[in-house]
């Protein structure tokens, strides 16, 4: 590679690889929140609800997200084109259709839907716990300032 293509050639594809990332996380959080704040409140601090919601938004967010992560593949391959994520979208859409971007979609959401709904499932459920603890301390903690406020007003 370092021969033919030089030493740019193991960075192909890392510009959409890091444009991914973002709204990969932004939708999975997103959907996550919302998901869990239109259940009846007596579901959304279950444990149950918090890993059925995190596949589900691991899995919005990876549909969502999928066509930047066939732009990266596209950047990759030797004898690529493209040269910029936009001229490979615009490249692949003009070849293909929009439906191009979703190319090996299926094969690619069976093999790893499983296994990353699985851990994004475990991060977000976490993320909603923590979550929990801290609006639980920060209640006890104002609870407590109160109570110190009110004994430093009868006792100056």
């Amino acid at each position: 590679m370092v021969k033919e293509e030089g030493y740019a050639s193991f960075y192909y594809g890392l510009g959409p690889s890091l444009i991914g990332i973002a709204p990969y996380i932004a939708v999975n959080f997103c959907v996550f929140d919302l998901l869990k704040k239109s259940l009846p409140e007596k579901y959304q601090k279950r444990t149950e609800t918090s890993l059925v919601t995190a596949m589900l938004s691991a899995s919005l967010a990876t549909l969502t997200c999928y066509p930047l992560d066939t732009v990266r593949r596209q950047m990759q391959l030797k004898g690529t084109p493209y040269k910029t994520v936009l001229d490979a979208i615009s490249g692949i859409v003009a070849q293909d259709g929009v439906i191009g971007l979703y190319r090996g979609f299926v094969p690619n959401a069976l093999k790893n839907l499983p296994n990353s709904s699985y851990f994004c499932s475990i991060r977000l459920t976490t993320y909603d716990i923590v979550k929990r603890l801290i609006a639980a301390s920060e209640k006890e903690f104002q609870t407590i300032a109160d109570e110190n406020r009110n004994k430093l007003k009868k006792h100056p």
